[in-house]
């Protein structure tokens, strides 16, 4: 089983981007990672050989299969099949540099607790722009019969008597549902016997996607609109194969690259309607067109980049992790955009970067500013997480001169091969190899 590379984590090497070249060609879009990420913590809860296909080549998927491995689930990770086998016993301890590298180690968590019975793990890690809360996730716990304990960035939770069926809230105060929260609740009712139910539940594909390869593998599973999930819990969980799906992510991510070029791109496989509603319609307000070609999408901007007037928020409405590149692309509108961060409230850490390349950038709160159009200039600048490093690749494409852009670590850790795609489209582009 290949493990990670402790190196990996202060990748310090560096890509130079020498802006001006429009991008045009076919790409093909990895398996969704933050999809991936919830499907392998549900693997941990199969009774038999289960293999994922689809499983995105990158950072996080390696550091969970290392988790599993150590955990007691056998993992294998060969090109993009990741597939698993029960284990015959568990050490259900999520190692501390492990389960800091990650965002989803909550959701892990609460998938040894189903199965094992008991787990310690550390708070999350993952991006550096927010930190990541996991009272909902412990509140799933503790409504599911555990006792939980919290000490020193870790958690400790068993459970002490009979497991019976449970009611759990996955709404937050701040943002509305909680993803994670929802499919950790899923994963524990999903050992639990009868029907168990979690009220306001998340509706994001990571949570539709998890409850699909659950049902597939025999656990009950019924919609009641947004107002609850219902979940019947059984005491065998079956394998088989299943498909990670597309990442909507990396395919607007590709999008906007082309766009700011004012380029073309056909994403291969991607069809218009794979993308959520709130994205097309924010695209389509600031001039990126999306027409279906041969099962996939045909980007291009026929009129240039227009200004918008958009906010983030939960499925289907405009993904917040495509902010930080979409406010790379509006740096070349003209006019004033306004991105009304709604989901992440303090996401940006990639302005004072998009600054130095010459974007007149702001934020006041949650209310991102951006005055257009900006005539960037090459820079030499890092980024602190997945999407902000994207964010500033795509500055970097319009950008007259060359840039030098740090935090490789980062886009490894959310993109197999983003760079490659980007330079088989026409990008200028180097990585260094020291």
């Amino acid at each position: 089983m290949p493990t990670t590379d402790t190196t990996t984590t202060t990748d310090q090497r560096a890509v130079r981007i020498t802006g001006g070249r429009r991008l045009a060609g076919t790409a093909t879009v990895q398996g969704s990672k933050n999809i991936a990420l919830h499907l392998y913590a549900a693997a941990i809860l199969s009774d038999d050989p289960l293999t994922l296909v689809g499983a995105p080549e990158i950072l996080d998927t390696l550091v969970v299969a290392d988790i599993l491995h150590r955990t007691g689930t056998r993992a294998t990770v060969t090109g993009d099949e990741f597939a698993t086998r029960p284990a015959d016993s568990y050490f259900p301890v999520i190692p501390d540099d492990l389960g800091r590298r990650i965002r989803t180690t909550a959701v892990m968590g609460g998938a040894l607790l189903a199965r094992a019975g008991k787990v310690t793990f550390p708070t999350p890690g993952g991006d550096a722009f927010c930190a990541r809360y996991i009272d909902r996730h412990l509140a799933a716990m503790e409504a599911a019969g555990a006792e939980v304990e919290v000490s020193r960035g870790r958690v400790r939770a068993r459970f002490t008597g009979k497991r019976l069926p449970f009611i759990t809230d996955a709404e937050t105060r701040s943002w509305g549902p909680s993803l994670g929260a929802t499919v950790t609740a899923m994963l524990l009712a999903a050992r639990t016997p009868g029907t168990s139910a979690i009220l306001n539940p998340s509706v994001e594909p990571e949570v539709t996607h998890t409850a699909a390869l659950l049902s597939q593998a025999g656990v009950g599973i019924e919609w009641r609109g947004r107002t609850a999930l219902n979940v019947t819990g059984t005491d065998r969980i079956r394998g088989g194969v299943f498909n990670v799906p597309p990442d909507r992510l990396e395919a607007a991510t590709l999008a906007l690259a082309a766009a700011i070029t004012g380029g073309t791109v056909h994403l291969d496989g991607f069809p218009p309607a794979a993308f959520p509603d709130g994205l097309v319609s924010v695209f389509a307000d600031a001039g990126i067109q999306l027409d279906p070609l041969d099962g996939g999408t045909a980007v291009s901007t026929p009129a240039g980049p227009r200004p918008v007037q958009m906010a983030t928020g939960p499925h289907p409405g405009f993904p917040t992790d495509v902010q930080p590149q979409l406010t790379a692309f509006l740096t070349q509108a003209e006019g004033t955009s306004r991105i009304d961060e709604r989901i992440y409230t303090q996401r940006d850490t990639h302005l004072s970067a998009l600054a130095a390349f010459g974007a007149a950038v702001n934020a006041t709160g949650s209310v991102i500013t951006v005055r257009g159009r900006s005539a960037l200039t090459g820079a030499g600048v890092a980024g602190e997480d997945i999407r902000a490093v994207t964010a500033l690749v795509i500055a970097a494409l319009a950008a007259e001169g060359t840039s030098t852009i740090r935090g490789m670590y980062h886009l490894r850790r959310g993109y197999g091969s983003l760079l490659p795609k980007l330079a088989a489209l026409g990008a200028d582009l180097t990585i260094d190899q020291e």
